[in-house]
């Protein structure tokens, strides 16, 4: 592999694991921020669910379970509102902590193949 100022950098067993593991950590990163998305989306659905049956003065309230809806006491449907609330937050907080640890180590994979390969290697997103 050609470094910038003209000499050959040998790639080693060791690098290239480490570039193959950086790719997988970078798939893995776009994955994420997919997921974080869209567990934000239902986190803000099940607040506009809970805001709607505080909202609601009806006694006995439809609740969706998978297709279709049953009907429920509202009491019922606040304590599961409040369980799947509590749920998806901390869906939500392992994903993005699962997403710093992939950063902290795409950061420190970054850092030795840069020291390495300097200008012949680019592991930018464009």
């Amino acid at each position: 592999m050609q470094q910038g100022d003209g000499t050959e950098a040998q790639v080693t067993w060791e690098d290239q694991q480490n570039i193959n593991r950086f790719g997988r950590l970078n798939n893995r990163l776009h994955e994420l921020d997919e997921e974080i998305k869209l567990a934000k989306e239902a986190n803000e659905n099940l607040d506009d669910a809970g805001n709607e049956l505080i909202l609601s003065d009806e006694d006995v309230v439809r609740f969706q379970i998978g297709e279709v809806f049953a009907h429920m006491p509202r009491e019922d449907v606040e304590t599961k509102l409040e369980q799947m609330k509590e749920d998806a937050a901390k869906k939500l907080e392992r994903l993005e902590e699962e997403k710093e640890s992939i950063v902290a180590q795409m950061a420190e994979l970054k850092k030795i193949l840069y020291g390495k390969f300097k200008d012949a290697i680019n592991l930018e997103e464009d």
